[in-house]
């Protein structure tokens, strides 16, 4: 796919964003601990999802859509199978989480790494460790990951770090184990939070603690019904796209899971008006704002997801600024894409250092993650003529179910294309009208 960005054109209006792309995903695995039905609501239609549902339904379940497109109905029509297909599960990181509800069920299962974005690393130790706490014996098979169990029991686990993928991998898991299991060091992200709402509804108990989860699992889960939260990265890329830009944006999402993005925007000189169901925010655009530092941090901290879009922002900021992510070690990505346009940034490691310039240009570059062509197309927003971003493994489209639609909505002018089709034309001069 390939995005061109004419830039220059300030953003006014309001939008609703999705549902949550990182909820959805968990909540989507966790119907394989049911044979009853159970029915998702707001169901963002990004790739991602699509790739789970298509996983689910090789593993013996039918999805359908109910009323909308954002609605479906995850039936049982076979037993469930104890292996996905390894294409599928390359494409996307969250699979993994299948592998505790999948020995829960059938007491094997196989799976092999995930795929998803490369942004680094993904060491599965946690979740491994997790599993084996709660009596399953796990063999690496190569990339393949093997689970088996005569039964599994309930345990005290600690993580050595947050990690959102592990703690929603032994929840799901514990909520079908009678007994009580706790996760200390627990993640506690909305989306976390929102797997939860969910287990309880089917039949699980779960307490949330300040630091741990306390799961009262149960021989047998039930189906319910389940709405799906805003998607909160979603709303910070819009809101940043509004600070870039220039101009008057509002974003109805839940504002409580952006506390640490608010407070950085005002911190940085923006306007931010918080309502109960709303942000909005009112910028002057490139040039009015001041630099500051950044600190990617597990939730409540700063989120990663929303690092790439904020080294585009502070591109333009006033003076200098410190980026540093303590999540992902290879988060940056987009600075050499956004230093083609003019950024001055300078990596050290996993601190990355950005000398405000007073504007950036229009040129091609190439997203290579969902968050940093996000971050790209961003920059085009508010950069001097027509910027290019090149998208031919559609990551954007994994984690956005229409970014340049929902810009264009707001003002922007940005033309999507096939890339291949693209590719064949010659290159465009100048804008439109």
């Amino acid at each position: 796919m390939k995005l061109t960005i004419y830039g220059g054109r300030r953003l006014f209006g309001d939008l609703t964003v999705d549902g949550a792309k990182n909820a959805a995903l968990p909540l989507l695995a966790a119907t394989l601990l049911t044979d009853d039905d159970i029915s998702l609501q707001n169901i963002p239609d990004v790739g991602d999802v699509r790739t789970m549902i298509q996983i689910l339904e090789h593993l013996g379940k039918r999805v359908e859509s109910a009323h909308s497109r954002e609605s479906y109905l995850i039936r049982t029509v076979e037993p469930p199978l104890s292996s996905a297909p390894e294409h599928l599960v390359r494409r996307l990181r969250a699979s993994f989480c299948l592998l505790g509800p999948l020995v829960a069920r059938t007491g094997l299962a196989q799976i092999s790494l995930p795929g998803g974005c490369p942004i680094g690393v993904r060491p599965v130790d946690l979740h491994l460790k997790g599993l084996r706490a709660l009596g399953a014996q796990i063999e690496s098979l190569g990339n393949l990951f093997q689970a088996q169990t005569h039964k599994l029991h309930p345990a005290e686990i600690y993580l050595d770090f947050p990690s959102v993928g592990a703690t929603e991998q032994i929840m799901m898991t514990a909520a079908l184990i009678p007994g009580r299991t706790v996760i200390s060091n627990a993640a506690q992200d909305p989306e976390v939070h929102d797997l939860a709402r969910l287990l309880i509804k089917m039949g699980a108990g779960i307490m949330i603690e300040p630091g741990r989860l306390i799961i009262e699992g149960a021989p047998r889960l039930q189906g319910t019904s389940h709405r799906v939260i805003p998607d909160r990265i979603t709303a910070g890329t819009f809101l940043i796209a509004g600070a870039i830009a220039g101009g008057d944006v509002t974003v109805h999402c839940q504002p409580l899971h952006l506390e640490a993005l608010m407070s950085k925007l005002d911190e940085l000189g923006f306007e931010i008006q918080e309502h109960v169901e709303s942000i909005r925010i009112v910028s002057e655009g490139p040039g009015s704002y001041n630099g500051g530092r950044v600190e990617a941090r597990p939730y409540p901290g700063f989120a990663t997801d929303l690092q790439p879009q904020m080294m585009a922002l502070l591109a333009l900021a006033r003076g200098t600024t410190t980026i540093k992510e303590t999540v992902w070690e290879n988060r940056f990505s987009q600075a050499a894409e956004l230093a083609q346009m003019g950024a001055q940034i300078r990596i050290d490691g996993s601190t990355a250092t950005i000398e405000g310039v007073e504007y950036l240009r229009g040129t091609e570059v190439r997203g290579s993650d969902t968050r940093a062509g996000a971050a790209l197309v961003l920059a085009g927003l508010a950069a001097q003529g027509l910027t290019t971003v090149l998208d031919s493994e559609e990551h954007i489209a994994r984690g956005y179910a229409d970014l340049p639609g929902e810009l264009n909505r707001l003002g922007a002018d940005i033309i999507v294309e096939e890339e291949e089709k693209a590719s064949e034309e010659k290159e465009v001069v100048g804008g439109r009208g």
